[in-house]
Parts: C-alpha cells; structure tokens; sequence
C-alpha cells in the first residue's frame, strides 16, 4: 500500500480535482516498451495535474545500474519486479511504493505483410529468413521472455547463430525496421502504439513467463508531487483501461 499521502493525492485525481498549486517537474526512467505508452497517457496526465514528466528510456538493467550510480530520477517504470524490489531493499526506492502498473506481451513482428499471415510458429520452425531480433537477455526482461518463447519451442539451440541482440527492446524494432533482420520477438505495444505496418503474431502468454511491470517511487522524489501523481495516475481504473488498448495484458 502507498503512503496516507500518495494515497489522498490519488483520490483527488479519481474526483477529478483542479490542478493544484504545487505543479512541479519529475524525471523518471521508463523501460523501453514503456516509453511509447506513457508518451500517449501524459497529455492527458498534464491537463489533470498541471505537472511536467521528462522520461529517460532504456533498458531495465541499464536504468537500474544509473539508478545506482545516483542517476537524477524520481520514479522508476521497469519493465520487471525484480529490480524495483532490489531498490527498496537497498534503500533506494521508498519502502510500500512498488506496484505492478502493466503486464507486458510478446509479438512476433515483420514489415512484410504477408510474413505471419497465419502461425508464427510455422514461420519460426521455417528456413525463410535469415536473422531474429530480440532484446538483450542479460538487460532486457522482453529478451528474457523471447528466449523463452523459442526455448518452448524447441528453437532456440537452431536458431542462436540466427539472433540479432538488442541492448533493449527498442533496439530490435529498430533491427527489424531497418531490414537487418527480417523477424523480431518484440513488445506487442511498441508495434501497436507506432502504428508499424508488416505483419505480427501475438505471443500465447504461456509460452514464457509474465512480463509483470513493477513502478516504484525513488527516495530523490519522496516528496515530488509530479512523481507521486504520477505513479497515482497509472493505478486508476480509466488508466488500467487505456495501458490494457495499448498492448498489455488486462492483469496487472
């Protein structure tokens, strides 16, 4: 549970309250498959709240490590549970924040429209293409679930020599986009949220393990209002909603 004050400022929110007097800016580091996302909800989180967001995208590990280092943020969105709760743990993050705002998916994507007209798995098991792209398994928890999904299939060992690894999810759109790779195991929102064209398939959520997306207020935006409200906005039902029609799981 939050705090009775992140509590309170969440309840002006759902009552739709006027922005307030202490409109302030937060800088929070946002997961890759996120940043897109967030991106669409803020003009509508602004207009509530009068506060401005500035995002840091990047991979989850990487963010992590800045986080560390003492990067400047206020919030964090990653794209795992695992490194948010390592942060309270460490006094890095402030203790009872953390909470799951999204549930990623997996989307198995190519700019040729005709590619996945049908199952994915028949095009993996194939021998039509000459690279695959997925995010960094050491880094990335959308490459942690790709390995996954080709591991359950069988494929992995077939197709290692045939991976083209990206720091971050981002990354490996951007492989496929630029024709280095003709298929990429990618975060269903980015494809949706960008409006790519090509085809995709959707990734069975049982092929890997749930993406489960934990945010988590930092102890340098304990007493940020722009971050509060924030990490508030994203557990509200109309917003739950909104994050589910841009390519998440309804569960989180």
């Amino acid at each position: 549970m939050f705090p009775l004050s992140l509590r309170m400022l969440l309840l002006g929110l759902l009552l739709g309250l006027p922005p307030g007097a202490r409109a302030e800016e937060a800088m929070v580091a946002v997961a890759t498959n996120f940043v897109s996302t967030l991106e669409t909800l803020l003009p509508e989180f602004a207009a509530a709240s009068d506060h401005e967001i500035k995002v840091a995208g990047g991979s989850t590990g990487k963010l992590y490590a800045q986080i560390l280092r003492g990067a400047p943020f206020d919030a964090f969105l990653a794209a795992d549970q695992e490194r948010p709760r390592l942060l309270e743990e460490s006094g890095h993050a402030v203790p009872g924040s953390r909470f799951t705002y999204a549930q990623g998916r997996l989307a198995l994507w190519s700019r040729d429209t005709n590619v996945l007209a049908e199952d994915g798995v028949a095009v993996l098991r194939g021998s039509q293409f000459r690279n695959i792209a997925i995010a960094n398994p050491r880094t990335a928890p959308y490459g942690v679930a790709a390995r996954e999904v080709l591991t359950a299939l069988g494929l992995f060992e077939s197709l290692e020599s045939r991976l083209i690894v990206g720091e971050n999810v981002g990354q490996a759109f951007a492989f496929v986009a630029t024709g280095s790779a003709e298929l990429g195991l990618v975060a269903l929102s980015g494809v949706l949220n960008q409006k790519l064209t090509g085809s995709r398939w959707d990734v069975p959520s049982h092929l890997h393990a749930p993406i489960r997306q934990d945010g988590v207020l930092l102890v340098r935006g304990a007493s940020n209002a722009a971050a509060m409200d924030l990490l508030a906005y994203l557990q509200t039902r109309e917003t739950k909603k909104n994050i589910f029609l841009l390519g998440y799981d309804a569960e989180n």
